[in-house]
């Protein structure tokens, strides 16, 4: 890896190697991506770049960072070894079945890794919607048990 990509990397990512599955913050979101070697990384470029939404694409360690730090991710339950990681990867270059919420550069990456196609970023945006309604829920419910309604059976004609 040259100095300059290295540079790019967080301390301690120094051992870049095929197959690692590469993240880059951007601005509400982070970008995922598949590294196939010789400072190129494979990536659904979706709408990183622009407004237009593009392919899965190999580009150079620095197009992929858009000036961003780039971190290895971990991933625990990887299925496949690192080369087969890269083929699967390169199997899909060109796709061009972008989707935000159901085939995004994490999804993408999962697939790649893992053969199961998920994105955690979306699955906390559908949870937190639940997560919120399940807070204030909970919130009423425990207000209403500290403060009962009482009703006074003074005026109740029977």
């Amino acid at each position: 890896m040259s100095d300059s990509a290295k540079g790019m990397c967080q301390r301690g990512d120094a051992s870049l190697t095929i197959g690692a599955h590469l993240v880059t913050r951007r601005l509400g979101y982070t970008h995922h991506g598949i590294y196939v070697g010789d400072g190129k990384v494979l990536h659904y470029a979706g709408w990183s770049r622009s407004l237009r939404r593009a392919p899965v694409q190999e580009t150079s360690l620095r197009e992929f960072a858009d000036g961003h730090e780039i971190r290895v991710e971990w991933t625990p339950n990887t299925r496949y070894s690192r080369g087969e990681v890269v083929q699967r990867a390169y199997s899909r270059l060109g796709e061009d079945c972008y989707r935000v919420t159901t085939n995004n550069c994490e999804h993408f990456c999962a697939w790649c890794l893992c053969g199961e196609s998920r994105s955690d970023q979306i699955d906390a945006l559908i949870a937190f919607p639940q997560r919120c309604l399940h807070s204030v829920v909970n919130m009423l419910t425990q207000f209403v048990r500290a403060n009962p309604i009482r009703v006074s059976t003074d005026r109740l004609a029977f």
